[in-house]
Protein backbone atom coordinates (compact mmCIF):
# COMPACT_ATOMS: atom_id res chain seq x y z
CA UNK A 1 0.00 0.00 0.00
CA UNK A 2 0.95 3.47 -0.51
CA UNK A 3 0.49 6.06 2.36
CA UNK A 4 -0.79 9.50 1.91
CA UNK A 5 -2.72 9.76 4.57
CA UNK A 6 -1.04 12.18 6.99
CA UNK A 7 2.59 14.04 7.98
CA UNK A 8 3.25 11.64 10.96
CA UNK A 9 3.00 8.05 9.62
CA UNK A 10 7.15 7.24 9.94
CA UNK A 11 9.11 7.76 13.21
CA UNK A 12 11.96 9.40 12.36
CA UNK A 13 14.60 11.57 9.81
CA UNK A 14 17.66 9.42 10.08
CA UNK A 15 19.99 12.20 11.05
CA UNK A 16 17.81 12.38 14.64
CA UNK A 17 17.91 8.85 15.35
CA UNK A 18 21.76 8.86 14.61
CA UNK A 19 21.98 11.25 17.36
CA UNK A 20 20.14 9.99 19.73
CA UNK A 21 22.04 6.33 19.22
CA UNK A 22 25.22 8.58 19.46
CA UNK A 23 24.15 9.95 22.88
CA UNK A 24 22.24 7.57 24.09
CA UNK A 25 24.76 7.02 27.19
CA UNK A 26 25.39 10.46 28.13
CA UNK A 27 24.61 11.32 31.44
CA UNK A 28 22.62 14.52 31.52
CA UNK A 29 20.24 16.66 33.82
CA UNK A 30 16.87 16.32 33.22
CA UNK A 31 13.64 18.28 32.63
CA UNK A 32 15.21 19.66 29.64
CA UNK A 33 18.35 21.14 31.51
CA UNK A 34 20.39 19.56 29.58
CA UNK A 35 22.85 20.73 27.30
CA UNK A 36 21.43 19.73 23.96
CA UNK A 37 18.12 21.96 25.36
CA UNK A 38 20.22 24.83 25.97
CA UNK A 39 21.81 24.34 22.24
CA UNK A 40 18.77 24.13 20.48
CA UNK A 41 16.89 26.70 21.88
CA UNK A 42 19.73 29.48 20.80
CA UNK A 43 19.56 27.53 17.37
CA UNK A 44 16.18 28.57 17.19
CA UNK A 45 16.15 31.78 18.78
CA UNK A 46 18.71 32.48 16.05
CA UNK A 47 16.56 31.59 13.71
CA UNK A 48 14.07 33.27 14.41
CA UNK A 49 16.02 36.24 14.47
CA UNK A 50 14.50 37.18 18.37
CA UNK A 51 17.27 37.31 20.83
CA UNK A 52 15.14 37.69 23.81
CA UNK A 53 12.47 34.33 22.77
CA UNK A 54 12.12 31.98 25.68
CA UNK A 55 12.03 28.74 24.02
CA UNK A 56 10.45 25.52 25.52
CA UNK A 57 10.08 21.93 24.83
CA UNK A 58 6.75 20.25 25.39
CA UNK A 59 5.39 16.77 24.42
CA UNK A 60 3.11 16.75 21.94
CA UNK A 61 0.73 19.04 20.04
CA UNK A 62 -2.67 19.01 21.74
CA UNK A 63 -0.61 19.64 25.04
CA UNK A 64 0.98 22.59 23.87
CA UNK A 65 -2.06 23.86 22.65
CA UNK A 66 -3.77 23.30 26.03
CA UNK A 67 -0.29 24.86 28.54
CA UNK A 68 -0.58 27.75 26.32
CA UNK A 69 -4.03 28.83 26.26
CA UNK A 70 -4.44 27.98 29.62
CA UNK A 71 -1.08 29.87 31.21
CA UNK A 72 -1.91 32.89 28.56
CA UNK A 73 -5.69 33.13 29.70
CA UNK A 74 -7.55 34.52 32.55
CA UNK A 75 -10.28 32.10 34.27
CA UNK A 76 -13.31 34.74 32.71
CA UNK A 77 -11.15 34.22 29.05
CA UNK A 78 -11.93 31.89 25.89
CA UNK A 79 -9.82 31.85 22.24
CA UNK A 80 -10.99 33.12 19.34
CA UNK A 81 -10.57 30.34 16.59
CA UNK A 82 -11.31 29.82 13.30
CA UNK A 83 -14.29 26.79 13.45
CA UNK A 84 -12.40 24.59 11.62
CA UNK A 85 -9.47 25.39 14.01
CA UNK A 86 -7.61 22.33 15.16
CA UNK A 87 -8.53 23.25 18.98
CA UNK A 88 -12.17 23.61 17.76
CA UNK A 89 -12.31 20.08 16.09
CA UNK A 90 -9.77 17.81 16.61
CA UNK A 91 -8.73 18.04 20.51
CA UNK A 92 -11.06 16.18 22.26
CA UNK A 93 -12.15 19.79 24.02
CA UNK A 94 -8.92 20.02 25.19
CA UNK A 95 -9.19 23.43 25.62
CA UNK A 96 -12.98 23.50 26.80
CA UNK A 97 -11.86 21.34 29.49
CA UNK A 98 -8.97 23.69 31.02
CA UNK A 99 -12.54 26.22 31.73
CA UNK A 100 -11.94 27.98 28.42
CA UNK A 101 -14.11 28.25 25.82
CA UNK A 102 -13.19 28.21 21.86
CA UNK A 103 -14.94 31.21 20.37
CA UNK A 104 -15.30 30.37 16.96
CA UNK A 105 -15.19 32.66 14.16
CA UNK A 106 -16.87 31.51 10.65
CA UNK A 107 -13.11 30.92 8.12
CA UNK A 108 -12.53 31.72 4.68
CA UNK A 109 -10.05 28.45 3.46
CA UNK A 110 -9.42 27.67 6.69
CA UNK A 111 -8.27 31.07 7.75
CA UNK A 112 -9.11 34.54 9.86
CA UNK A 113 -8.49 38.21 8.75
CA UNK A 114 -7.76 40.77 10.79
CA UNK A 115 -11.04 43.19 9.79
CA UNK A 116 -13.23 39.78 10.57
CA UNK A 117 -11.61 39.89 13.83
CA UNK A 118 -12.04 43.78 14.51
CA UNK A 119 -15.65 43.56 13.75
CA UNK A 120 -16.26 40.74 16.32
CA UNK A 121 -13.69 42.63 19.57
CA UNK A 122 -15.65 46.00 18.59
CA UNK A 123 -18.75 43.57 18.78
CA UNK A 124 -17.87 42.67 21.88
CA UNK A 125 -16.87 45.47 23.97
CA UNK A 126 -19.85 47.29 22.70
CA UNK A 127 -22.53 44.88 24.34
CA UNK A 128 -23.57 46.76 27.31
CA UNK A 129 -23.94 42.85 28.44
CA UNK A 130 -20.51 41.82 27.75
CA UNK A 131 -19.59 41.87 31.35
CA UNK A 132 -22.03 38.62 31.19
CA UNK A 133 -19.66 37.06 28.69
CA UNK A 134 -16.47 34.76 27.86
CA UNK A 135 -13.83 37.58 27.05
CA UNK A 136 -11.78 37.16 24.00
CA UNK A 137 -8.37 36.49 25.40
CA UNK A 138 -6.80 35.63 22.64
CA UNK A 139 -6.53 34.76 19.23
CA UNK A 140 -5.49 31.39 17.87
CA UNK A 141 -4.58 30.68 14.11
CA UNK A 142 -2.39 27.93 12.26
CA UNK A 143 0.02 27.64 9.40
CA UNK A 144 -0.59 25.85 7.45
CA UNK A 145 -4.48 26.19 8.29
CA UNK A 146 -6.25 22.70 8.59
CA UNK A 147 -6.74 23.50 5.07
CA UNK A 148 -3.17 23.25 3.64
CA UNK A 149 -3.22 26.96 3.19
CA UNK A 150 -1.21 29.95 4.05
CA UNK A 151 -1.26 33.36 5.67
CA UNK A 152 0.41 35.93 3.67
CA UNK A 153 2.82 38.30 5.69
CA UNK A 154 0.02 40.92 4.95
CA UNK A 155 -2.54 39.20 6.53
CA UNK A 156 -0.23 38.09 9.63
CA UNK A 157 0.35 41.84 9.68
CA UNK A 158 -3.46 43.03 9.86
CA UNK A 159 -4.03 40.29 12.33
CA UNK A 160 -1.31 41.19 14.74
CA UNK A 161 -2.19 45.11 15.07
CA UNK A 162 -5.59 44.27 15.75
CA UNK A 163 -4.39 42.30 18.52
CA UNK A 164 -2.11 44.54 19.62
CA UNK A 165 -4.58 47.30 19.25
CA UNK A 166 -7.25 45.32 21.52
CA UNK A 167 -3.86 43.71 23.99
CA UNK A 168 -5.07 40.37 22.63
CA UNK A 169 -1.72 37.66 22.37
CA UNK A 170 -1.35 36.55 19.42
CA UNK A 171 -0.79 32.48 19.02
CA UNK A 172 -0.11 30.45 16.06
CA UNK A 173 -0.15 26.95 15.95
CA UNK A 174 2.80 25.70 13.99
CA UNK A 175 2.43 21.66 13.71
CA UNK A 176 3.03 22.06 10.19
CA UNK A 177 4.93 25.03 9.78
CA UNK A 178 7.87 23.46 8.17
CA UNK A 179 5.53 23.24 5.58
CA UNK A 180 4.39 26.44 5.73
CA UNK A 181 7.62 28.26 5.15
CA UNK A 182 8.84 25.90 2.42
CA UNK A 183 5.13 26.21 0.70
CA UNK A 184 4.77 27.38 -2.26
CA UNK A 185 4.72 31.34 -3.40
CA UNK A 186 5.01 31.96 0.17
CA UNK A 187 6.27 35.52 1.80
CA UNK A 188 6.24 34.21 5.34
CA UNK A 189 9.43 33.54 7.05
CA UNK A 190 10.18 32.18 10.81
CA UNK A 191 11.56 35.87 11.59
CA UNK A 192 8.11 37.34 10.04
CA UNK A 193 6.09 34.86 12.54
CA UNK A 194 8.22 35.51 15.48
CA UNK A 195 7.76 39.33 14.96
CA UNK A 196 4.03 38.96 14.50
CA UNK A 197 3.16 36.63 16.97
CA UNK A 198 2.95 36.74 21.10
CA UNK A 199 3.82 33.56 20.89
CA UNK A 200 3.80 29.98 18.48
CA UNK A 201 5.29 26.87 18.54
CA UNK A 202 7.55 24.65 15.99
CA UNK A 203 6.49 21.39 15.42
CA UNK A 204 8.63 18.35 15.65
CA UNK A 205 6.09 15.70 15.58
CA UNK A 206 4.67 16.27 11.79
CA UNK A 207 8.26 17.71 11.05
CA UNK A 208 10.62 14.64 11.24
CA UNK A 209 11.14 14.00 15.15
CA UNK A 210 9.80 11.05 17.01
CA UNK A 211 7.42 13.76 18.99
CA UNK A 212 7.59 17.07 20.51
CA UNK A 213 7.09 20.73 20.04
CA UNK A 214 9.22 23.57 20.55
CA UNK A 215 7.21 27.12 22.41
CA UNK A 216 8.15 30.18 21.45
CA UNK A 217 7.44 33.78 23.23
CA UNK A 218 8.74 36.29 21.34
CA UNK A 219 7.65 39.26 23.58
CA UNK A 220 9.29 38.85 27.00
CA UNK A 221 5.63 37.55 27.60
CA UNK A 222 6.03 34.36 29.31
CA UNK A 223 3.67 33.49 31.74
CA UNK A 224 4.91 32.90 35.26
CA UNK A 225 5.90 29.84 36.32
CA UNK A 226 5.32 28.39 32.82
CA UNK A 227 7.72 25.44 33.59
CA UNK A 228 5.39 24.39 36.36
CA UNK A 229 2.11 24.57 34.45
CA UNK A 230 3.85 22.49 31.65
CA UNK A 231 4.43 19.89 34.73
CA UNK A 232 0.52 20.25 35.71
CA UNK A 233 -0.55 19.26 32.39
CA UNK A 234 1.36 16.51 31.70
CA UNK A 235 3.47 18.13 28.97
CA UNK A 236 6.62 17.93 30.37
CA UNK A 237 9.45 14.87 29.74
CA UNK A 238 11.79 13.86 32.63
CA UNK A 239 14.41 12.76 29.93
CA UNK A 240 13.85 16.76 28.55
CA UNK A 241 17.19 15.17 25.98
CA UNK A 242 15.04 13.47 23.86
CA UNK A 243 13.66 16.87 22.94
CA UNK A 244 16.99 19.09 22.77
CA UNK A 245 18.33 16.42 20.94
CA UNK A 246 15.59 16.51 18.04
CA UNK A 247 15.34 20.16 18.11
CA UNK A 248 19.21 20.58 17.80
CA UNK A 249 19.48 18.23 15.05
CA UNK A 250 16.57 20.11 12.84
CA UNK A 251 17.76 23.24 13.26
CA UNK A 252 21.47 22.36 12.64
CA UNK A 253 22.35 23.03 8.79
CA UNK A 254 19.17 23.82 7.56
CA UNK A 255 17.79 20.26 7.71
CA UNK A 256 13.94 21.91 8.79
CA UNK A 257 13.82 23.69 5.74
CA UNK A 258 15.77 21.28 3.74
CA UNK A 259 12.87 18.55 4.66
CA UNK A 260 10.01 20.84 4.44
CA UNK A 261 10.86 21.86 1.21
CA UNK A 262 11.20 18.24 -0.13
CA UNK A 263 7.68 17.60 1.31
CA UNK A 264 6.18 20.32 -0.68
CA UNK A 265 8.13 19.39 -3.94
CA UNK A 266 6.46 16.22 -3.44
CA UNK A 267 3.16 17.59 -3.09
CA UNK A 268 4.12 19.79 -6.29
CA UNK A 269 4.71 16.35 -8.41
CA UNK A 270 1.07 15.35 -7.08
CA UNK A 271 -0.80 18.32 -7.62
CA UNK A 272 0.52 19.17 -10.82
CA UNK A 273 -0.89 15.15 -11.72
CA UNK A 274 -3.75 15.82 -10.31
CA UNK A 275 -4.65 18.97 -12.43
CA UNK A 276 -3.37 17.07 -15.98
CA UNK A 277 -5.85 14.17 -15.14
CA UNK A 278 -8.77 16.59 -14.72
CA UNK A 279 -9.32 16.10 -10.58
CA UNK A 280 -11.71 18.31 -9.76
CA UNK A 281 -9.42 20.24 -5.94
CA UNK A 282 -11.78 21.01 -3.20
CA UNK A 283 -9.29 24.45 -2.95
CA UNK A 284 -6.19 25.16 -4.21
CA UNK A 285 -2.85 24.29 -1.23
CA UNK A 286 0.53 25.52 -1.86
CA UNK A 287 1.45 23.50 1.22
CA UNK A 288 2.39 19.39 1.99
CA UNK A 289 -2.01 18.74 1.67
CA UNK A 290 -3.73 18.47 -1.24
CA UNK A 291 -7.90 17.95 -1.23
CA UNK A 292 -9.81 16.34 -3.72
CA UNK A 293 -13.09 15.67 -4.47
CA UNK A 294 -13.68 12.18 -5.94
CA UNK A 295 -16.45 10.31 -6.59
CA UNK A 296 -17.55 7.68 -4.35
CA UNK A 297 -16.42 4.57 -6.63
CA UNK A 298 -13.22 6.11 -7.48
CA UNK A 299 -12.46 6.38 -4.13
CA UNK A 300 -13.63 3.22 -2.85
CA UNK A 301 -11.45 1.53 -6.06
CA UNK A 302 -7.97 4.17 -4.62
CA UNK A 303 -8.26 3.09 -2.06
CA UNK A 304 -7.53 -0.77 -2.79
CA UNK A 305 -4.12 0.41 -2.87
CA UNK A 306 -3.46 3.19 -1.60
CA UNK A 307 -3.79 5.08 2.01
CA UNK A 308 -5.72 8.75 2.40
CA UNK A 309 -7.60 10.69 4.48
CA UNK A 310 -11.17 11.26 4.67
CA UNK A 311 -11.90 14.49 4.95
CA UNK A 312 -15.84 15.36 4.73
CA UNK A 313 -19.01 14.45 2.72
CA UNK A 314 -18.97 16.44 -0.15
CA UNK A 315 -22.81 15.61 -1.51
CA UNK A 316 -24.16 11.44 -2.16
CA UNK A 317 -22.05 11.34 -4.64
CA UNK A 318 -18.71 12.33 -3.82
CA UNK A 319 -15.91 12.88 -0.74
CA UNK A 320 -13.54 15.19 -0.35
CA UNK A 321 -10.31 13.25 0.55
CA UNK A 322 -6.48 14.92 1.63
CA UNK A 323 -3.41 13.55 0.28
CA UNK A 324 -0.64 14.23 2.29
CA UNK A 325 3.19 14.27 1.77
CA UNK A 326 6.02 14.46 4.44
CA UNK A 327 9.45 14.94 5.19
CA UNK A 328 9.97 11.26 4.48
CA UNK A 329 7.59 10.75 1.14
CA UNK A 330 9.71 8.76 -1.42
CA UNK A 331 9.47 9.83 -4.95
CA UNK A 332 9.33 6.66 -6.58
CA UNK A 333 5.51 6.25 -3.97
CA UNK A 334 4.60 9.80 -5.85
CA UNK A 335 5.23 8.01 -9.38
CA UNK A 336 3.90 4.90 -8.59
CA UNK A 337 0.25 6.82 -7.21
CA UNK A 338 0.44 8.83 -10.21
CA UNK A 339 0.52 5.61 -12.20
CA UNK A 340 -2.53 4.86 -10.15
CA UNK A 341 -4.83 8.37 -10.98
Amino acid sequence: MLYFANDYAEGAHEKILQKLSDTNRESMPGYGNDRYCASAGEKIREACQCADADVYFLAGGTQTNQVVIDAMLQKHEGVVAAHTGHISVHEAGAIEYTGHKVLELPHREGKLAGAQIERYLETFYGDVNHEHMVFPGMVYITHPTEYGTLYTKRELQDISAVCSKYRVPLYLDGARLLYGLAGEGTDVTLPDIARYCDVFYIGGTKAGALCGEAVVFTKKNRPPHFMTLVKQHGALLAKGRLMGIQFDTLFTDGLYMEIGSHAVRMAGMLRRAFIQRGYDFYLETPSNQIFIVLENERMRKLQEKVVFDFWEKYDAEHTVVRFATSWATQEEAVEQLIALL
